[in-house]
């Protein structure tokens, strides 16, 4: 009757409700690997003794746990 048949018209929404939603995703991940890029664009990860100054600059240690830990951190 009209040529189209129930199950054809439901196959192809559902593949393009799939393709839709990946399409959602992978641009989703793209813009968040972007994002998470952007504080660190040599791609370097700070060394132990650089958090331990970010600590101490933030207030989050004292000097003397600083002085402790930078000795360990040192040697």
């Amino acid at each position: 009757m009209g040529g189209h048949d129930y199950w054809d018209f439901g196959l192809g929404a559902g593949l393009m409700w799939i393709f839709w939603i990946l399409l959602i995703v992978f641009v989703a991940v793209i813009i968040k690997s972007s994002i998470a890029g952007w504080g660190n664009r040599d791609g370097k990860q700070p060394s132990a003794l650089e958090i331990l100054k970010q600590r101490y600059a933030r207030g989050e240690i004292d000097q003397d746990e600083y002085d402790r830990k930078r000795k360990d951190l040192v040697q």
